[in-house]
C-alpha cells in the first residue's frame, strides 16, 4: 500500500473512534478529517475544500431554508392542531404517520417532528392518554419518508454527490420512490399492528395541565425571614416535602453533604426536584427565593412573562455550554427557572450544568421575545401559553414555492441545486421569510459536517484504499454473488448508524459500495442505495437518529423501548432491502 493509503486508514480509524466516543461534536470531527487529509498530502487544497462547493451541500442548505418557510408560516402547525383533536390514540397515531411520512419526503424530518412534537404532547394532556404511544411511531415514519426522494434527507444528497464524484450517474429525484414507499408502507403496517403491544403505556410524568412535562430541578435560596432558618429538612412534616426531592445543599462555594440533617443557614441554596407547581408552593410557604438564570443578564418584567418549556435540539449550539455562557443570540430578557434531565441526578448549580440534547428548560419569556425563541433552531418549544398564529399568505407562498422547486427538478428543467437556490430567492422576495430568517434556518453544523466529510470519499478512492479493501473482500465472498455483498453492505451501514453519525457511516461505506460493485461488474446503484437507506433509517437506539433523540425525553421512554420495537423494524427493513433492491436496481441492467 502507498503511504497515502496508510494515512487514509489512520485518519479513518481516528474519525471512527471520535464519532463513536462522541468526545467532540460531529462537525468538529469532520473538519479535523478535512484538515488531516489536507496536511498529510492525501488530497490537494482544491480537493480537500471541494465539499464547500458541492451541489449536495448547497442543496441541503437551500432545503433548510425552504423547510423553514413552511414551518414558520404556521401551515404545518395548523395541520397538526387539527390532527391533535382526534380523541382515539390509535387513530391519532395512524393519522400522524400518514401525514408526517409523505411530508418528510420533501422537508427536513427534524423540522417536521419539531412542529408535531408539542402538538402531540398537548393532545395527550387533553385526552389523558400517554404520548409514548405516538412519539416513537412519529419519529420512525419521519425517517421512512426521508428515503422516498432524493431530497428527503441530507444523507441522500451526500451519497448521490459521492456517486457523481466517482464518475457515475446520480439518482433522479424520484428514482427510488417506489422502493421507499414499499418500505414505508411495511413499516407503517408493522407500527400499527405490533406497536400497541410493544410501545410503553408511559408518559413523561403524571402532569395534569401544561406546561409541566417532567420533574424539574431548580434552586431555592433561604431568605432572612424563612421559617426554615436553623431547622433541618428532616424535621419538617412529611406532607410539606411530599413529591419533592432535595439533591444538594449549597453553602458558600461548597456543598453540604447531609442534605436532610444539616440545619439551614441564611443564603443556603437548596437544589430541589419535583413538579413545578409543588416547587413554587414550597418556595412560597417557606419564604425561599427562586434563583433564576438570566440568559441575557436581565430578568423579564414581573407579571409580564410567559411560562415556556423548551427542549435542547439535536446539533444545537447549546450543547456542551452552561447557562452562564449562553445568550440565546438575539433572544433577550429570558430567565431559566428550572431544568429537567432524564436519567441523571444533578447536584451542581444550574448555571454550571453543561446542557445536553433532550434537556428540558423551563423559561420565563417576555411576549416580545417569544417569536425569536420560536425561530431559534437550537430549541424545540414543547409547551407555551400563547400559540403562534397561522399566516395563510406566507403558507400559500411557501407551499407554492416548494411545489415549484420539486416540479422543476422532477421534470428536468433545472438541476435540483439550481431550482432550490431559485426557490430560496423567491421565498425571500415574496416575503415568505426575511433574509435574516433564511440565514438562521440553515443548520451550519450539518453544513460543516457534510463539507468536511465529503473529501473522505474522494480520499478513499484516490489513495487506492477502496480497491485494496475490495481485493481482499472479493475472495472471501467467493461464489456467493452480489446478493451477499448487498446484505453485508446494508447490515454494516445499519450497525454503524446506530453508534455514530449516519452521515459519517454513509461517507465511510459509499466508496466501498461503489468499488465493490465495479469490481464485481454489477450496477453500483444497487449497492449505493443500500447504504443510503440503511444510513437514513435508524430505529434501534434513541441516539441513532436526531428525531429519536427528540422524542426520547418527551415521551418518557427508556433506552430499551427503542430496542424492543426498533430492532425488529431494522431487521424487516434489512430483509426487504435485500429482496427488493435488486428488483428496482437490477445487478445487471
Amino acid at each position: 500500500m502507498t503511504i497515502h493509503a496508510w494515512f487514509t486508514i489512520a485518519i479513518l480509524a481516528g474519525a471512527l473512534i471520535l464519532f463513536i466516543s462522541e468526545r467532540l461534536p460531529v462537525d468538529v470531527v469532520a473538519l479535523l478529517v478535512l484538515a488531516s487529509l489536507l496536511v498529510s498530502g492525501v488530497l490537494t487544497p482544491g480537493e480537500a475544500l471541494s465539499g464547500f462547493s458541492s451541489p449536495a451541500v448547497i442543496t441541503v442548505a437551500a432545503m433548510f431554508v425552504l423547510s423553514a418557510g413552511l414551518q414558520r408560516s404556521g401551515a404545518l402547525r395548523g395541520l397538526g392542531s387539527r390532527l391533535a383533536r382526534v380523541k382515539w390514540p390509535w387513530l391519532q397515531a395512524l393519522l400522524v404517520m400518514l401525514v408526517i411520512g409523505p411530508m418528510s419526503a420533501f422537508i427536513n424530518n427534524t423540522a417536521a417532528v419539531a412542529v408535531f412534537l408539542p402538538l402531540v404532547l398537548a393532545a395527550s394532556v387533553a385526552s389523558r392518554k400517554p404520548a409514548s404511544r405516538i412519539l416513537i411511531p412519529m419519529s420512525y415514519v419521519s425517517q421512512m419518508g426521508g428515503v422516498c426522494t432524493l431530497i428527503g434527507t441530507s444523507t441522500n444528497l451526500l451519497v448521490n454527490s459521492l456517486m457523481i464524484k466517482a464518475g457515475l450517474p446520480g439518482f433522479g429525484l424520484f428514482e427510488f420512490t417506489s422502493l421507499g414507499l414499499l418500505m414505508m408502507g411495511a413499516g407503517t403496517v408493522y407500527l400499527v399492528l405490533v406497536g400497541p403491544f410493544l410501545l410503553p403505556d408511559r408518559s413523561a410524568n403524571d402532569f395534569q395541565e401544561l406546561p409541566e412535562v417532567g420533574k424539574y430541578l431548580t434552586e431555592l435560596r433561604v431568605r432572612p425571614n424563612s421559617p426554615l432558618l436553623g431547622k433541618t429538612l428532616d424535621s419538617l412534616d412529611e406532607r410539606a416535602t411530599q413529591d419533592l426531592r432535595f439533591t444538594a445543599l449549597m453553602r458558600g462555594y461548597g456543598t453540604v453533604g447531609a442534605v436532610g440533617s444539616a440545619p439551614l443557614e441564611l443564603g443556603d441554596v437548596l437544589l430541589a426536584q419535583g413538579d413545578w407547581p409543588q416547587l413554587v408552593e414550597f418556595g412560597k410557604r417557606f419564604d425561599l427565593r427562586l434563583e433564576t438564570h438570566d440568559i441575557a443578564g436581565t430578568a423579564p418584567r414581573r407579571g409580564d412573562a410567559l411560562l415556556v418549556e423548551a427542549m435542547v435540539a439535536p446539533n444545537a449550539y447549546l450543547q456542551g455550554h452552561t447557562l452562564a455562557e449562553l445568550d440565546f443570540r438575539s433572544v433577550r430578557h429570558i430567565s431559566v427557572l428550572a431544568m429537567h434531565r432524564r436519567g441523571e441526578v444533578i447536584r451542581d448549580k444550574l448555571r454550571d450544568v453543561r446542557l445536553a440534547v433532550g434537556d428540558l428548560l423551563l423559561m420565563a419569556v417576555p411576549p416580545e421575545a417569544l417569536p425569536a425563541l420560536r425561530r431559534d433552531p437550537s430549541v424545540v418549544i414543547v409547551s407555551e401559553k400563547e400559540r403562534p398564529k397561522v399566516s395563510w399568505r406566507r403558507a400559500v407562498v411557501a407551499l407554492a414555492i416548494m411545489a415549484s422547486v420539486i416540479g422543476v427538478a422532477a421534470w428536468g428543467w433545472l438541476p435540483i441545486v439550481a431550482s432550490a437556490i431559485v426557490g430560496c430567492i423567491a421565498l425571500v422576495l415574496f416575503r415568505g421569510l426575511t433574509s435574516e430568517e433564511a440565514y438562521d434556518a440553515i443548520d451550519w453544523r450539518v453544513i460543516m459536517l457534510l463539507a468536511g466529510l465529503l473529501p473522505m470519499g474522494l480520499a478513499i478512492q484516490k489513495s487506492g484504499l477502496a480497491a485494496i479493501l475490495v481485493a481482499y473482500l472479493l475472495p472471501l465472498i467467493g461464489d456467493h454473488g452480489p446478493l451477499l455483498v448487498l446484505a453485508v453492505i446494508y447490515g454494516a451501514t445499519m450497525v454503524l448508524t446506530e453508534v455514530m453519525s449516519n452521515t459519517a457511516a454513509a461517507v465511510l461505506l459509499t466508496p466501498i459500495a461503489i468499488t465493490s460493485a465495479v469490481g464485481m461488474n454489477v450496477n453500483p446503484k444497487a449497492f449505493v442505495i443500500a447504504v443510503m437507506f440503511a444510513a437514513s433509517t435508524s430505529f434501534a437506539t434513541p441516539v441513532g437518529y436526531q428525531t429519536n433523540t427528540m422524542v426520547y425525553n418527551a415521551g418518557g421512554y427508556r433506552f430499551s423501548d427503542f430496542m424492543k420495537i426498533g430492532i425488529p423494524l431494522n431487521l424487516i427493513f434489512w430483509i426487504l432491502a435485500v429482496m427488493f433492491i435488486p428488483t428496482v436496481f437490477p445487478f445487471n441492467p
